[in-house]
């Protein structure tokens, strides 16, 4: 194969045009998540407003409840990740279902893209959206309950994984629902669940709810923000649960790409 055709009745000597190259994913994906980033920014930014607002209001009523310690350390990292809840996991899932049953995944089918570097662009989008916010919440949350900051760093790696985990989660919802009103209400769903799972103290809750609490995933990443509030941090645990956390992000975003390909062929 020579990556050359020639047209039908040309002479021998004739030189035919040059096949265009298969699109790589990596540059694919850099095309994809600046063109959702820049979506995102002129069309999300009220949304993470609210998100943030949500986020610093349940920590002000939590604050009534919660004196200090663990819980506190808790409700801070929970609500820190519920603002990434919020836009990767229920706005991926609202717009991916959209796209669906507006017949938008038709144009990203005619593109010469890999179906993974559309799933990964957008996730990517939405998650890097949701950094100022988690950053806000987490410095409001630690100056309310008197929490150090010293490691706020962890935030670096909290808020990729556990945007990853909730994107691939929140695209295969909107890609797999039937219908883009039943895309809307899993990611609802979804978000509630990390509300009530991820701020709400673990030690309170009853043994089947903390299976379920173990079961999704963002409890990793909400698990490793809040043991860094502590005096003397378990760096080993907390990298288990950021390990967790990742290998939750590969596996939901591979089935995000499964469910892709399966709505764009249909």
């Amino acid at each position: 194969m020579t990556g050359r055709v020639s047209p039908v009745g040309a002479g021998a000597g004739a030189v035919g045009a040059q096949l265009a190259p298969r699109a790589r994913l990596f540059p694919s994906l850099a095309a994809v998540y600046r063109a959702q980033l820049s979506r995102a920014r002129v069309a999300r930014i009220p949304l993470l407003f609210v998100a943030t607002f949500q986020s610093i209001g349940i920590m002000i009523l939590m604050r009534g409840v919660v004196d200090g310690g663990a819980e506190a350390q808790a409700v801070v990292a929970g609500s820190s990740v519920l603002v990434v809840a919020f836009v990767a996991l229920n706005l991926l899932a609202q717009y991916f279902g959209q796209l669906r049953a507006s017949g938008g995944l038709d144009h990203y089918a005619t593109l010469p893209v890999p179906p993974a570097a559309v799933v990964l662009g957008a996730a990517g989008a939405y998650a890097s959206f949701t950094v100022p916010g988690t950053i806000v919440t987490a410095v409001t949350g630690s100056v309310l309950f008197q929490l150090p900051m010293t490691h706020l760093w962890v935030l670096v790696a909290v808020i990729p994984l556990s945007g990853a985990a909730l994107s691939g989660l929140g695209a295969a919802l909107g890609l797999l629902a039937p219908r883009q009103e039943l895309a809307t209400l899993l990611g609802q769903l979804g978000m509630s669940a990390a509300l009530l799972l991820g701020v709400l103290p673990a030690n309170r809750m009853p043994a089947p709810i903390g299976w379920a609490r173990d079961l999704l995933p963002s409890t990793y990443g909400v698990e490793a923000l809040s043991r860094s509030f502590g005096a003397r941090p378990d760096w080993a645990v907390i990298a288990l649960d950021l390990g967790v956390c990742a290998v939750v992000g590969v596996l939901s975003l591979a089935v995000a790409t499964w469910a892709y390909r399966r709505a764009a062929v249909r």
